[in-house]
């Protein structure tokens, strides 16, 4: 059993068809908290994934169809991939602030 929690998150960013780069809104969210909040980030294990499907290392972790990223995947099992639940855990399980509304 792993002993942190694992955090997927995509590669900053991706080039489409027409050359112009794009971001995931709800990883940059993520990545902000870890940047301000180090000593948060410490207590994850943060994976960085490639953006083309399939994504084999959130595959291997949760299944194909749970492909949504970012993912929280628990130490003791279980994950959120859900943006809310999952910045909701973060501040339950590792300490980071709550989102204001």
């Amino acid at each position: 059993m792993d002993t942190k929690d694992r955090l997927f998150i995509l590669e900053r960013s991706y080039s489409g068809d027409d050359g112009a780069e794009f971001y995931c809104r709800d990883c940059i969210e993520v990545d902000g908290l870890l940047a301000m909040f180090p000593e948060h980030a410490a207590k994850l294990e943060v994976i960085r994934v490639p953006w083309p499907r399939p994504r084999t290392a959130i595959v291997d972790a949760i299944g194909e169809e749970n492909q949504n990223l970012p993912a929280l995947v628990f130490a003791e099992g279980g994950f959120g991939n859900d943006q809310d639940a999952l910045l909701a855990a973060l501040n339950e399980r590792h300490g980071f602030p709550r989102r204001s509304s």
